[in-house]
């Protein structure tokens, strides 16, 4: 594609030596390509600055945005962002498995300690609910559900329990450690 009005210098070709042919970019002069993209050894800034302009019209970018600006996520969230949270045991609960599966599935209901709010968490491994009483205090994570949400056949429980008392459930169960008495 040639620019009218451009001058072009091209070098007579011999055998063996290279055709240089002088674009108006390579010379200084107006660019009829792509004027508004970094380009060179120093347009990373450039780049990233429009990156930050220009991703605020992505319509899922900006709602993500302005829903993590008002709280909305962490309102929903018992455990305000964090990965892992502490809770006391209120209960011991079982409840049936989603179809196609049958069977009772041990869980815990708790009260976390730095919000109050209440949650069912799941107890993993064989036999791993009967380490667990009234009163125990438990770090519970999330379960590992999409997007935060519940897994496989475990209707409405987002979370599991992973330490009883300091001491990891999964070693317990496995019989390598024994539960400490409080």
């Amino acid at each position: 594609m040639l620019a009218k009005g451009v001058s072009y210098s091209f070098s007579t070709p011999t055998y063996g030596s290279p055709v240089i042919l002088l674009y108006p970019s390579q010379v200084g002069g107006l660019s009829f390509e792509v004027s508004n993209l970094g380009r060179g050894l120093f347009s990373g800034i450039k780049m990233k600055d429009d990156r930050k302009r220009y991703r605020w019209k992505e319509k899922r970018f900006r709602d993500r945005e302005l829903k993590r600006r008002a709280g909305g996520v962490l309102k929903h969230d018992p455990l305000k962002g964090s990965t892992q949270a502490k809770g006391i045991v209120i209960e011991k609960v079982g409840f049936e498995a989603k179809q196609p599966n049958s069977g009772i599935r041990k869980a815990v209901k708790i009260s976390l300690i730095r919000t109050g709010n209440k949650l069912t968490a799941f107890a993993p491994g064989d036999g791993a609910i009967s380490f667990i009483d009234e009163h125990d205090e438990v770090l519970v994570e999330g379960i590992g559900g999409p997007r935060g949400q519940s897994m496989g056949d475990l209707p409405g429980v987002r979370y599991k329990v992973i330490k009883v008392n300091g001491v990891s459930l999964d070693e317990m169960v496995r019989g390598r450690k024994e539960k400490p008495i409080r």
